[in-house]
């Protein structure tokens, strides 16, 4: 059955343009048609809005992903952009969607923190994690190869109030993946958009087009 059409935000990095002498925000290009493949359109959000609250209103999308690249604290005006998002996908019950920056600003949202890892397997390597959650492993396999391109981790001891971890790595069990415990909330420290396999798109697919995923 062919799947309907769903809208979702989707926030950028601020980059400083060589040159230029100006910021702007940017985008990957793997994501447009990644999420073209599952029946997504990209809103893109700005990070330098006035009222993004209002604009978050008129754009009437279905979820947000909160993207990759740079680290939550660098940039304040990209950290207010996406924890208004948060708030605003929380009091519409909006389902979210972090990738490994996107991930750690919602683990800092609730509380949490990240912590600096020495382990060079979490650097540009591709490698294993363990799904841990009984309804991801309902259309997961209990282990799957994913890309790595960070070098914070989350901890049990770093994670959020009311988030529990769904994947953790194969070679130090820091948390690969994080879900809400009751809100549609949910985010990975891999990039889904740079390889958009099989197990990529039906995590994305779940999220945004399976109600049932969040029951």
């Amino acid at each position: 059955m062919k799947l309907s059409n769903k809208k979702i935000g989707i926030t950028s990095r601020i980059v400083n343009a060589s040159n230029y002498d100006e910021q702007r925000d940017a985008l990957s290009q793997d994501w447009p048609p990644f999420l073209e493949k599952i029946n997504l359109t990209p809103i893109f959000i700005p990070n330098s809005l006035y009222d993004i609250i209002k604009f978050l209103d008129e754009i009437e999308v279905d979820g947000f992903i909160l993207s990759g690249g740079d680290n939550v604290g660098e940039n304040p005006l990209r950290d207010n952009t996406e924890k208004k998002i948060i708030e605003f996908g929380i009091d519409h019950n909006l389902p979210i969607f972090g990738v490994c920056r996107g991930l750690q600003a919602i683990n800092k949202f609730f509380n949490g923190s990240v912590v600096n890892s020495r382990n060079l397997k979490h650097l540009g390597k591709p490698h294993l994690i363990k799904i841990i959650n009984k309804n991801l492993l309902s259309f997961l396999d209990k282990s799957i190869e994913v890309n790595s391109y960070h070098n914070n981790i989350i901890t049990n001891e770093s994670l959020g109030e009311n988030l529990q971890e769904f994947a953790i790595t194969d070679f130090d069990s820091s948390i690969e993946g994080i879900i809400h415990k009751n809100k549609p909330i949910i985010g990975v420290m891999w990039h889904p958009e740079r390889t958009p396999n099989k197990e990529n798109q039906l995590i994305l697919s779940k999220v945004f087009h399976d109600k049932d995923f969040w029951d």
